[in-house]
């Protein structure tokens, strides 16, 4: 009898594994109906941001604008304020020589407060340090801290990562008391990589001989730019006369006029972003590295890592040992809502998804409790549910 049951065991066993390797049709109707609809080749489930004003003091007013400039833009491409880290001096705003106090703004033209009342900064004066900035990359946090101030990234995690401030080569300067390095930063990457912290990372750096500082990185899936080459500097754009001050650096104010073309739902890809790059606007070389990142860059879109928008993960139903004189009934004492759904093989999901809202609210209850956040790429469902799903 043991024998019997060990071998029934066994074969249970070989037939999952072999399950699990080989989509079954179901799988392949519902994958290739999201490749089908411009669905992303990342595999990716959430977005994260990490974005360093490494400068204090007025005179470095534009590198605070630089990281709120980023901050603003993922933001409004989704990334909500609870993925993001953002580290900041937060000595200009209120600074006794800012006419205009509690504003901090981009261009002469001060159209766009980019301080506003709709700021969270986790960082900020004496806390902007390279002890705590590695500490964020790698998790190695005090059980003190809170959870608003960790980044709580995992395998499935696409992080951006956006620095500015003061630098040379292979070295970028922290408010003028310390000095963060190139291996220091390669070094926390292959940290996050071995604690499966990350899935893929962008890594962009506004600075002198940016290019320098993503010269040591070794660590899998990583894209990386900087705004200068070796020996070469990084000049600001724009003064205000009233401030009597610089007010956005080159690299940074093409960037983010690059990105006010990107919306949730852009296909634009980082190629397009990286064919912008001109020497006669940043008055140096930007730079690109690649080689340690295995999507081709027309494939990967921008919204990979500066939007917030999860994608859809196909999950293998759970395998059933019970008689077949059972089926049909249901688990006693199971909610609804917690008993497997089959997809039809014949289902249209377009004409589903635009009539049935129904379907569309239980879909959103079963995703709130599987995701920190859901919301939605080209389908407003915000007229059926409170919140929205990623469908590409």
């Amino acid at each position: 009898m043991k024998a019997v049951l060990f071998l029934f065991a066994l074969v249970c066993t070989l037939w999952q594994c072999v399950h699990a390797q080989i989509p079954s049709e179901q799988e392949q109707h519902v994958t290739s109906f999201f490749n089908s609809h411009g669905g992303s080749t990342s595999r990716h489930t959430n977005n994260w941001a990490v974005l360093v004003c490494s400068s204090r003091y007025w005179f470095n007013y534009r590198h605070m604008a630089n990281a709120l400039g980023m901050y603003r833009t993922v933001k409004r491409l989704g990334i909500p304020d609870s993925n993001i880290i953002l580290m900041l001096a937060d000595d200009t705003a209120c600074n006794s020589r800012n006419k205009f106090p509690g504003c901090v703004y981009a261009s002469a033209a001060r159209d766009l407060d980019l301080y506003g009342d709709n700021i969270e900064v986790d960082y900020r004066g004496y806390e902007v340090t390279v002890e705590n900035f590695i500490r964020v990359l790698t998790g190695r946090m005090d059980p003190s801290v809170p959870r608003s101030k960790r980044l709580l990234t995992d395998d499935r995690s696409n992080v951006f990562v956006y620095m500015t401030g003061h630098g040379g080569n292979e070295f970028l300067k922290f408010q003028d008391n310390e000095e963060i390095s190139a291996f220091d930063i390669a070094d926390a990457f292959e940290q996050m990589w071995q604690k499966k912290r990350y899935n893929e990372i962008f890594f962009m750096i506004d600075t002198c001989q940016a290019n320098t500082m993503y010269s040591k990185f070794y660590s899998p899936n990583i894209l990386a730019t900087g705004s200068s080459e070796l020996d070469e500097n990084s000049y600001s754009h724009e003064n205000d006369r009233d401030l009597g001050i610089s007010v956005i650096d080159r690299f940074t104010h093409h960037i983010l006029r690059f990105m006010e073309g990107v919306n949730k739902t852009s296909q634009a890809t980082m190629q397009d972003l990286f064919n912008v790059y001109d020497y006669e606007k940043f008055m140096s070389h930007a730079g690109v590295r690649s080689d340690l990142f295995r999507r081709p860059l027309d494939q990967t879109y921008i919204t990979d890592f500066f939007g917030g928008v999860s994608q859809a993960e196909v999950m293998s139903p759970p395998l059933s040992l019970s008689p077949s004189s059972n089926e049909g009934s249901e688990p006693e004492n199971v909610p609804e809502s917690e008993l497997p759904v089959e997809l039809d093989q014949s289902l249209d999901f377009t004409s589903w998804i635009s009539s049935d809202t129904n379907a569309t609210s239980g879909a959103c209850t079963k995703a709130r409790r599987e995701h920190a956040e859901c919301q939605g790429v080209g389908v407003d469902w915000t007229s059926s549910c409170s919140c929205r799903m990623g469908w590409e």
